[in-house]
């Protein structure tokens, strides 16, 4: 299964358990992350995936998910890049905030539009179109090499930095990636062919 590219969700974070923006404040994982980490190590062992190099970002809910799925994997030393360019969406003045406390101060349509939106950014912070902006040059000069090179890569990120790479990977418009919806801790592989189209696409779900 070479020039296979696994994108993971890093684990339920506390702040997504508390249902707060996190973006780039570097929360851990809950009990319930780490268990999710080490099922998906588990389940990629299962079908019989290893891997040649690493990608993360800079913070450590990712770091500390993909640490717990090498350990699963039986692979701890394998090569590990680190980039703010994977890091997650910056939340800007939303950060720190649960969705109602942000409603009230903003009003609920406002904070649904930064929300759902590919352009619209919130106060001092990124729309999903300026991640994408940082995210897809970095898969294009780093990560893309090592699979049309015959490598297995595993990346485990943020839900809308992976987004960046899901939208090249399947295709998706500016509407479809907004509502494209990734699971913490759910394996999602990519086999690509030499010329780096998308030859299989499976979730590992539940």
């Amino acid at each position: 299964m070479s020039r296979t590219l696994v994108l993971v969700r890093h684990g339920q974070s506390e702040w997504n358990l508390k249902n707060l923006f996190t973006g780039w404040r570097d929360v851990d994982l809950t009990p319930t992350g780490v268990e999710e980490a080490h099922e998906a190590g588990r389940k990629l062992k299962a079908v019989g995936l290893r891997f040649d190099i690493a990608f993360t970002s800079e913070l450590a809910r990712a770091q500390r998910t993909l640490d717990i799925i090498l350990s699963e994997l039986g692979q701890p030393d394998i090569a590990v890049k680190r980039n703010i360019a994977l890091n997650e969406r910056d939340y800007g003045d939303l950060t720190g905030l649960n969705k109602e406390e942000a409603a009230r101060r903003w009003g609920e349509e406002q904070v649904l539009e930064w929300r759902r939106s590919y352009d619209i950014a919130p106060p001092g912070g990124e729309s999903l179109r300026d991640t994408l902006a940082r995210t897809l040059p970095y898969y294009v000069r780093e990560i893309l090499p090592e699979l049309l090179s015959g490598k297995n890569v595993i990346v485990t990120a943020h839900g809308n930095s992976l987004r960046a790479l899901i939208m090249v990977l399947e295709g998706l418009d500016r509407d479809g990636i907004v509502r494209r919806e990734l699971a913490t801790g759910a394996p999602m592989i990519y086999r690509l062919s030499a010329e780096a189209r998308v030859l299989e696409h499976k979730d590992l779900l539940g």
